[in-house]
């Protein structure tokens, strides 16, 4: 893997319905993440979070990568499972956009992770090779609107899921903000679990989270437009890393996840 490789599995498209923030343009953030040294992105949509008309998210979606990505944005297609036919959608997903991956938010959805429906969406995605992002929070409760307070997601039903669908690679997003220690470690035995650096918090952070997290499960990413990508970025300098560790959390453990879902491995 190049040195100068970057991949960031946590960005989102279109705008943040609470408030405008910087870079909610897809040209303008897509020409920032290029200066940042981003060289992939893995990017799901705001859009949905709260729309109902799923399918038409994930096809702007899939057009907003296509004609500003130029090879940098991959889309990630939401999936509400409680939804009608969204059976039909996770196909659509896989078979029309060619998408790599599917973006869960069971919190901002409405449904717990113990619910049958979620057992059968990781089984339909593991068939099908895609990996699943699941967004734990997407941002602190003191920011939320006062109407708008979505508590971060239960994960403690993810465990058993996961060893029924052992072929399910899942990435937990903005998760190490509010899973730690026991539950943590549990989730990441249970099946092939990646979680991301954005809301990991303190000084000399990943030196800590390696101490319990093999390097292998540790993936970058910024949960950019609403945090800012030079955040994530300084993460990788400020914590003493040799080069191999540094190679494979910018871009070589992504790029072997996304190698291996694709050829079926």
């Amino acid at each position: 893997m190049p040195r100068r490789e970057l991949i960031d599995v946590n960005v989102n498209l279109s705008r943040w319905p609470m408030r405008r923030v910087p870079c909610d343009d897809t040209r303008e953030l897509a020409a920032k993440l290029r200066r940042q040294g981003v060289t992939q992105v893995w990017a799901g949509s705001f859009d949905g979070l709260l729309h109902k008309d799923v399918a038409s998210v994930n096809a702007r979606l899939t057009e907003e990568c296509r004609k500003h990505g130029r090879g940098l944005l991959l889309p990630f297609g939401s999936i509400n499972p409680m939804l009608p036919d969204w059976e039909e959608e996770l196909r659509r997903c896989a078979e029309a956009h060619r998408m790599p991956g599917l973006r869960l938010h069971p919190n901002y959805h409405g449904y717990k992770l113990d619910d049958p429906a979620l057992g059968r969406l990781f089984k339909f995605a593991a068939e099908r090779g895609l990996i699943v992002q699941l967004a734990a929070i997407m941002e602190d409760e003191r920011m939320m609107h006062p109407r708008l307070r979505v508590p971060p997601v239960d994960t403690r039903p993810l465990a058993r899921l996961l060893k029924e669908t052992p072929s399910l690679r899942l990435v937990l997003l903005n998760a190490l903000g509010v899973l730690r220690g026991p539950v943590l470690s549990e989730l990441l035995d249970a099946g092939e679990t990646y979680v991301e650096i954005s809301m990991l918090e303190g000084v000399a952070g990943i030196e800590k989270l390696l101490q319990h997290v093999p390097l292998e499960r540790v993936l970058f990413g910024s949960h950019a437009p609403l945090f800012y990508c030079e955040a994530a970025r300084l993460k990788l300098k400020e914590s003493v890393l040799t080069q191999e560790q540094l190679s494979q959390i910018r871009a070589g453990n992504a790029a072997r996840l996304l190698a291996s879902a694709q050829s079926g491995a």
